[in-house]
């Protein structure tokens, strides 16, 4: 059994002010960065055994604070944990989407990373992570949208409809029989003051 600890990023300006992200490189704001201590704080209290990260610094960043904590603990970067494409709709508000296009702007064609593309490379990284690392426990930094994705693949008997919170915690235990999540969406860390 190897045990995936999903961490989203921490909170960006554009999270702030509801701007679509995608691949877009965005830097994590000065609430991001205490935010990503928060949970390394958190997960320095437990045991991991290897780093995996996306390759867009809001999650490297976050990943880099993470492994600052765990001075042991490789740190591995993956491009195919990038959050996927938004195309046309990348940096834009809603406001700003129904100003431009309309209010039917989610039925056109916006240039999106179809949902099988995010599916293939982000489950090939999964099995990679698997393979390589059997039996082990291994935190995987990545975005909200490809670990909603990912989650309802390795998941088929709970469909997870919550937005997922920056630097929230989803630990999943892949098995060969059946996946359990064992924890979903747990930003305790940013509630209390953790003691490191």
């Amino acid at each position: 059994m190897t045990i995936i600890g999903f961490v989203r990023h921490g909170v960006t300006a554009w999270n702030k002010e509801g701007r679509v992200q995608g691949n877009s490189d965005v830097p994590l704001d000065e609430e991001g960065i205490e935010m990503a201590k928060r949970v390394a704080d958190r997960l320095s209290n437990e045991r991991w055994d290897v780093i995996y990260t996306s390759h867009l610094i809001r999650a490297k960043k976050t990943a880099e604070i993470i492994a600052e904590k765990m001075p042991d603990v490789e740190l591995v970067e993956d491009a195919r944990l990038r959050e996927f494409s938004g195309g046309l709709i990348e940096g834009t508000t809603e406001e700003e989407r129904l100003e431009k296009w309309g209010k039917d702007w989610n039925e056109q064609d916006m240039g999106f990373e179809p949902h099988e593309s995010i599916i293939s490379r982000g489950l090939e990284s999964l099995m990679d992570i698997k393979n390589k690392h059997a039996g082990k426990r291994v935190l995987v930094v990545s975005h909200g949208g490809l670990i909603k994705r990912l989650l309802d693949e390795l998941i088929t008997d709970t469909k997870y409809e919550t937005h997922l919170d920056n630097t929230s915690l989803t630990i999943v235990k892949l098995q060969d029989d059946k996946n359990l999540c064992e924890l979903f969406n747990c930003t305790a860390h940013l509630k209390n003051k953790v003691e490191s």
